[in-house]
């Protein structure tokens, strides 16, 4: 469970989601109709060893029939589309918020003078740098990490690494908000919004107002036999507590927001999504992905 000020680092806690997203990430780049190319990923999952995910990549048919790597798919998709967009209409600062694994600074064809800016737990990072750089990779960007917890003052850490808060800027929130407390998860979006300036973007996918975080695990359990994270139960790693509605919150501050959910994406990506249970329906339904321009 979840306690103030916890940490982690690429094999505990919420780090641990972020290596089963590299994998999945993995997993998705070797299929024959791969909506993205990370090959990335596969480096992280092997350096971190962790035999969970060693073990899926050896032979992703443990998974069974989840579609986890397809859903990634579709996820990962949605926001290196949304930097490219972003970055298309002249924007040449990007925030990736709860960065991770992430390798959009190194595999996603930057405009020259891009600058990246990299936000997670600092032994996160550590371990990530550390596998790049034993791999050789160059980054495609300007690239600036920033090591700090998001519960604490990362606008000040932010602009330490030379963020400028009156230019326009790409923010990222992926994967991140079930993570965050509420009072943690309202200040996020009131700080995006201080720091933005006219002609930002923003992506970020989450699950709608009022779902009950602790149904996710036990609908995955009902329907499929295989947990993709192995032995943990990332609901237990989501807070469920009050908090701001981010359409709502965005719209009622100025910014000109457009939402869909998962089934819809995947759609439009060619994934259209097989006849399932009411309850995944519905789950999926909830599960949506939000862009907004200030």
């Amino acid at each position: 469970m979840r306690t103030d000020g916890d940490s982690w680092d690429i094999v505990s806690s919420v780090g641990l989601t972020a290596l089963g997203v590299a994998t999945f990430r993995a997993l998705e780049t070797v299929r024959p109709d791969a909506l993205i190319q990370d090959d990335y990923a596969r480096w992280f999952v092997e350096a971190a060893g962790e035999p969970h995910f060693t073990g899926l990549l050896a032979d992703p048919s443990t998974l069974g029939d989840m579609p986890v790597s397809g859903f990634m798919g579709s996820r990962t998709k949605f926001f290196d589309e949304f930097f490219s967009s972003a970055t298309s209409s002249g924007v040449s600062q990007a925030v990736i918020l709860a960065a991770g694994l992430d390798a959009r600074a190194y595999r996603l064809d930057w405009p020259t003078g891009t600058t990246v800016f990299e936000v997670d737990q600092p032994q996160v990072l550590e371990f990530k740098e550390g596998v790049l750089a034993d791999h050789g990779a160059r980054a495609k960007a300007d690239r600036r990490p920033v090591a700090v917890d998001l519960r604490d003052d990362w606008p000040a850490a932010l602009q330490a690494a030379g963020f400028d808060p009156g230019k326009a800027t790409a923010w990222s929130v992926e994967g991140l908000l079930a993570y965050l407390p509420g009072v943690a998860h309202d200040a996020l979006f009131e700080r995006i919004d201080q720091l933005s300036g006219p002609g930002s973007h923003l992506a970020v996918d989450n699950f709608a107002a009022g779902t009950d975080m602790q149904r996710f695990e036990a609908i995955r359990a009902k329907y499929f036999a295989n947990n993709p994270f192995g032995d943990i139960d990332i609901s237990e790693l989501f807070y469920g507590d009050e908090r701001a509605d981010p359409v709502q919150w965005l719209t009622g501050h100025g910014w000109s927001v457009r939402r869909s959910t998962s089934l819809e994406l995947a759609a439009a990506y060619g994934r259209p999504v097989p006849e399932l249970p009411e309850e995944l329906v519905d789950l999926s339904k909830r599960s949506t992905y939000l862009t907004a321009v200030k």
